[in-house]
């Protein structure tokens, strides 16, 4: 259904350009808080996630498949051969260990799984705006997100999230199970962490999650992947629409 309306994904990714281009104009930035702002803001997202769907259903055409651009052959080498899993698995383990360890202390340890008072501390004290200096959070988008959770309480539960999210993600990629997904759950938390303000390892972190992310294919070969991703297949690979010769 969705197909004729692929030829709209460059327009609208255009239009979504522009927005984004004045929006981050210093000289023509909107206000935060302002109506304008919002709609902008508004605007640009829901351009770009009709743009990633249509980009989405734009795999199933034909020549969808085809390499237009080469890339250096290390990269093919790094994220498309087995033998380059022994490069990604120095990585797997340093990750494994950092989120392993950082969910287990908080499964072990106070204030994460018995009410979250520690995580509702670290909310607040992100959420804070000083009368001087800058804000620990740069985007009011993820204050207000913070903020929801604080109100409703959601220390609770999002403590044990944390905790077994981050110990999860830890074991796989020790494991080597699944990487390319564990080390984007991986990704998922930096994220947050860096939107909140902390730096600490986050940036390392992320940085080399990226990297399994890309190698996916490869990163675990040195792990249970070698096994389990042939059984799997790549069962989400698209069936590309043949061209009638007629």
């Amino acid at each position: 259904m969705l197909a004729r309306y692929r030829t709209l994904a460059t327009p609208l990714a255009l239009i979504a350009a522009v927005i984004l281009i004045y929006m981050e104009n210093p000289w023509v930035f909107p206000k935060a808080g302002t109506t304008e702002n919002a709609v902008a803001t508004v605007a640009f997202w829901v351009l770009t996630i009709v743009v990633l769907v249509l980009m989405f259903e734009d795999r199933k055409s034909p020549g969808a498949e085809v390499v237009e651009v080469e890339g250096p052959a290390f990269a093919r080498y790094l994220f498309s051969n087995s033998r380059a899993g022994l490069f990604w698995l120095p990585i797997r383990i340093f990750l494994g260990f950092e989120w392993a360890v950082a969910g287990w202390h908080k499964l072990t340890g106070t204030g994460w799984i018995d009410g979250g008072s520690s995580l509702l501390g670290y909310w607040q004290g992100a959420v804070k705006v000083p009368a001087q200096g800058s804000a620990p959070i740069t985007f009011d988008w993820y204050r207000s997100f913070l903020q929801v959770l604080i109100d409703n309480h959601a220390q609770g539960w999002f403590g044990w999230l944390v905790a077994l999210g981050e110990l999860a993600v830890g074991l796989a990629l020790l494991a080597g199970v699944l990487v390319g997904i564990a080390a984007f759950f991986g990704v998922v938390m930096n994220m947050s962490y860096l939107l909140a303000g902390s730096t600490s390892v986050n940036p390392i972190m992320f940085a080399l999650a990226i990297g399994l992310i890309l190698g996916w294919k490869v990163a675990g070969y040195y792990g249970v992947d070698r096994y389990l991703l042939p059984r799997l297949g790549v069962p989400w690979r698209a069936k590309v629409v043949a061209v009638s010769q007629s």
